[in-house]
């Protein structure tokens, strides 16, 4: 694989495997571009740490990639099926991808090559394309004892909370489904939930179920309510009635997840002062305030992580190397095929 080490530099280098990064990877394999996908953990490592047994709003034909169909047992396609789509698109495009190779920094040499160091290698390359995207990152409530091993951040299954009390936090998608699975499964649930009631764009076949064991008392919630502080047997909540404390096993803190910011900051990218931590970037070459370096997928909605998702960046790809293309000779190009 090209690295500083040969005597040419990569037409692209992408950061990032995911969706939003194979995607792009297509375009540029389609196109004969040198490029090279780097991806710090597996294969679509988003969506490998989804909770085990999630299901996507989007349908399968809403997240297919590559011409290549993705094929599901139902109209809303499971993580499971995912990653094996994902896997397929990777077999089936032959792309060039290394994984667990994460990158440490990024400069730009005089002659506008950048230079991207990784924990096992160095590369070269004229053009750079960041998606990253931002389930690495959670948002965290930043109360005392949030530290606790008995605090997740991250969900998977719900056999461990069989017979637990848990305090689920939060009151979107995550949130609703975390609190039902381990209801179901056998955990004494509690929801603490900031807002007057479940947010309004749960999934529709979620809401109402959420809803009723809510009403009903199986599933207890207190709104307009926030975590005060996580004692090792105990979560004390501030509500509209004053200090709440509970018995509690586990916090689940489905507060949501960010992007990596401090290294899109390490990389050189810029944000626009917004308080929203929204990238400096052209709308319509998706260029960064970095020459020659793209932002794709969810990075480009800095904190607004509920404004991009699969389905509606499918697109960037064709977008970025199309401005590579523009900005790259036929002759440097490798042959199809």
């Amino acid at each position: 694989m090209p690295n500083a080490t040969e005597n040419f530099p990569l037409d692209l280098l992408l950061i990032g495997g995911g969706p939003t990064g194979l995607a792009i990877a297509i375009e540029a394999e389609r196109a004969g571009l040198r490029y090279l996908v780097l991806e710090k953990g597996v294969l679509v490592n988003s969506i490998f740490r989804f909770p085990a047994n999630m299901t996507f709003f989007s349908t399968s034909l809403n997240l297919e990639i590559g011409g290549v169909p993705f094929i599901s047992h139902t109209d809303k396609p499971t993580r499971r099926e995912a990653l094996e789509y994902y896997r397929r698109i990777l077999e089936s495009w032959k792309l060039k991808v290394k994984t667990y190779e994460p990158v440490l920094g990024m400069g730009r040499q005089s002659s506008g090559v950048y230079e991207v160091k990784t924990s096992k290698n160095t590369y070269q390359a004229r053009h750079v394309a960041i998606a990253t995207g931002f389930y690495d990152i959670p948002r965290l409530m930043n109360v005392p004892g949030e530290d606790l091993p008995k605090v997740k951040h991250f969900y998977d299954e719900a056999h461990p909370y069989v017979g637990q009390r848990v305090l689920v936090v939060g009151a979107a998608n995550s949130a609703c489904d975390v609190a039902l699975e381990t209801y179901y499964k056998g955990a004494q649930v509690t929801m603490c939930i900031r807002e007057d009631g479940i947010y309004e764009k749960v999934k529709y076949w979620i809401r109402p179920n959420i809803e009723n064991r809510i009403k009903e008392g199986s599933i207890q919630a207190f709104f307009r309510s926030q975590v005060k502080e996580i004692r090792p047997q105990e979560v004390v909540l501030t509500t509209p009635d004053g200090e709440v404390t509970l018995e509690n096993d586990f916090v689940l803190a489905m507060t949501g997840y960010q992007p990596d910011f401090v290294f899109l900051e390490k990389l050189g990218i810029e944000f626009q002062a917004d308080g929203q931590r929204t990238p400096v970037m052209n709308a319509e070459t998706f260029e960064s305030n970095l020459p020659n370096v793209y932002l794709a997928g969810v990075v480009q909605a800095g904190l607004d992580t509920s404004k991009l998702f699969i389905e509606n960046t499918r697109h960037h790809g064709e977008v970025i190397v199309g401005e590579v293309l523009k900005k790259t000779s036929p002759a440097g190009r490798l042959p199809l095929g």
